[in-house]
């Protein structure tokens, strides 16, 4: 027998990296800071030390502007259709659908907002870069039309890479026939408000997205025509520090405000009263 034993020692168990499931931490492409994804969402997707805004879905667009429990949803059966045969766009239709649970790119219909009535568009990123085809410009010309008929203001909240190369000329279409009904809700004076997220590009930017009475971008997004590659590519010139951003477009006059998403709402009620004539307002932001 020895008359010395050997300790024991508890045994601790690694955690492996591929045993920490993809969707626990996320990282902030600006500042590389990591962060717990509950937290994130908890924070509206916004990165508390570098304040970067990650993209939100429809539905959550919905949730943050919109009172509790006052959308109603229109046209949501109305979806996009292979009309050209272009190859593969049946599928890629198909296989967006199935992974948002979407029907198309833009959910429309009638909601609140500090108890104002309005008809508001939300476009979602994730199905096929919110690009515009038929379905997505007829369900945002309808949401137009609906303002028109009842006399309320219209919120659209604009995140695209712009036109649906797959639907050809009848996607570039699309920008003038939202053109055209939003110029009637101005012949009636009632106010348009468009939010300008992150990216907010090409056919879309050349068209309602900057048509509001008000525009009103989050911090941060990416605002433009053609890419800042391709622009430098075709000039070949230099572009300025911050080209593109909501910031250098606030500088230049484009923008008329840029609002964190935390005060979103708050600021588009304000808005929305004001145009309204609701004599109870806080003080719009600076």
């Amino acid at each position: 027998m020895a008359l010395f034993g050997k300790p024991r020692y508890s045994t601790v168990t690694a955690v492996k990296r591929k045993d920490i499931p993809p969707d626990v931490f996320t990282k902030c492409p600006i500042s590389g800071e990591v962060i717990y994804t509950k937290e994130l969402e908890h924070n509206l997707k916004v990165v508390p030390k570098s304040g970067y805004h990650f993209q939100l879905t429809a539905q959550e667009r919905l949730k943050l502007l919109l009172d509790g429990d006052s959308f109603e949803e229109h046209d949501a059966d109305l979806e996009g259709e292979d009309i050209l045969a272009f190859e593969g766009y049946a599928a890629k239709l198909l296989e967006n659908r199935q992974k948002t649970g979407l029907t198309e790119a833009v959910v429309t219909g009638i909601g609140r907002m500090g108890g104002v009535t309005l008809s508001i568009a939300v476009m979602d990123f994730r199905f096929m870069g919110a690009s515009m085809g038929c379905a997505v410009g007829e369900k945002i010309t309808r949401a137009v039309e609906r303002a028109v008929e009842r006399e309320i203001s219209l919120v659209i909240v604009c995140a695209s890479g712009g036109a649906r190369m797959q639907e050809g000329i009848l996607s570039l279409m699309q920008m003038a026939k939202v053109s055209t009904a939003l110029a009637r809700l101005s012949a009636i004076g009632r106010p348009y408000i468009a939010i300008l997220t992150d990216p907010t590009m090409a056919g879309i930017i050349a068209s309602f997205a900057s048509l509001g009475d008000v525009i009103i971008a989050e911090p941060g997004a990416r605002i433009g025509f053609a890419g800042a590659r391709v622009i430098r590519e075709t000039t070949r010139q230099e572009l300025p520090p911050g080209f593109q951003t909501a910031e250098f477009l606030l500088a230049h006059g484009f923008l008329d405000q840029i609002v964190p998403r935390s005060q979103m709402r708050r600021c588009v009620i304000n808005f929305l009263k004001a145009f309204n004539g609701h004599p109870n307002l806080k003080p719009l932001l600076r």
